[in-house]
């Protein structure tokens, strides 16, 4: 099954050897986002909320390059390097998404990329 390799300049460049999203089939998989405007590779300015949707925006942004939209995400990951914000990662993500709501997982770990706070990843399913 051939692979296409999914970009876009409405979210940040990758930072490594990676691509922003790679879709095979009708799954796409889409690679870690962190709080970066895409227009200026920083960190957003601002509290945790203004991380927390920058990432969500960065993440719909490439999924809109993929064909769909943060509804099609079957699966999302997120990490923080600190677990006390992830009751407000709900509140904020009960606003990006409806039920029913993708599976999830959330990971403590000790440091991100750039000294964000917050980054996510997904799988994506198209057309179902």
């Amino acid at each position: 099954m051939a692979r296409e390799i999914i970009a876009t300049d409405r979210a940040p460049q990758a930072i490594g050897t990676y691509s922003q999203a790679v879709k095979t089939g009708n799954t796409v998989y889409l690679s870690g986002q962190i709080p970066l405007v895409p227009e200026t590779m920083e960190l957003v300015a601002g509290d945790m909320e203004a991380q927390i949707r920058r990432v969500f925006d960065n993440l719909a942004a490439v999924c809109a390059a993929a064909g769909g939209t943060l509804a099609d995400i079957a699966k999302l990951n997120i990490f923080l390097t600190d677990l006390s914000h992830f009751p407000l990662v709900n509140q904020v993500m009960a606003s990006y998404f409806q039920q029913p709501y993708p599976a999830r997982a959330a990971v403590g770990v000790a440091a991100l990329p750039k000294g964000a706070a917050v980054e996510m990843d997904a799988v994506m399913v198209l057309g179902g």
